[in-house]
């Protein structure tokens, strides 16, 4: 049986592959692969086993390999494409859709996404203010997933402006890293502390 899974949400993929293959299966990158290599992979046995656990990396990303996935569907072995992008227009996937399981894991969007970025920005210059913001979507938001969208909207304005500023915040998020990560504070003061120190810095 071969299924298709695919998208950037690499983690419920690596997760649902494990659960579906198991610890031990074979994995394969496919743009390596050549059309002379696929008889063995879709339809050799083991020395152990007649059914094998497979994993392919970027399979159809292999245009030279990827129309010949029809010759082998019926594959006595457990089979997954992993895609990190697929492009539906495709002759490859209009001839499969039908035929082959796909299966999408994207990463959720966050809804909070603007409101995270203002939260930055308003701390920059008005700190009480960015927490009174902060507390309306703290119930909802991971504190983890908040600090590294503090540090992508910290990198892009250093790239912007490269000041003393930017510079010190980039220093400062850098030290709150290795606090979130080795004390037992509660994420969300250590966060909030920052905040109301980003006006001063």
């Amino acid at each position: 049986m071969i299924q298709v899974f695919y998208g950037d949400d690499r983690v419920r993929a690596k997760s649902e592959i494990s659960k579906i293959l198991g610890e031990n299966y074979e994995v394969y990158d496919g743009p390596e692969l050549e059309s002379t290599d696929l008889p063995n992979l879709f339809l050799g046995n083991s020395l152990f086993s007649d059914a094998r656990s497979i994993l392919i990396r970027d399979f159809l990303a292999n245009k030279t390999i990827a129309d010949k996935l029809q010759d082998y569907l019926d594959t006595p072995h457990n089979v997954i494409l992993f895609e990190l992008k697929l492009d539906k227009r495709s002759t490859v996937y209009k001839a499969l859709k039908d035929q082959i399981t796909f299966k999408e894991f994207a990463l959720q969007k966050n809804p909070n996404l603007k409101l995270v970025f203002d939260i930055y920005k308003t701390a920059k210059t008005d700190g009480k203010k960015a927490l009174t913001m902060l507390s309306k979507i703290k119930p909802e938001e991971d504190p983890m997933m908040f600090f590294g969208l503090l540090v992508s909207q910290a990198i892009k304005d250093y790239s912007l402006r490269q000041g003393i500023k930017e510079k010190r915040a980039l220093k400062e998020l850098s030290k709150l890293d290795l606090n979130l990560k080795s004390t037992s504070y509660q994420p969300w003061l250590l966060i909030e502390s920052f905040l109301l120190r980003l006006s001063s810095l």
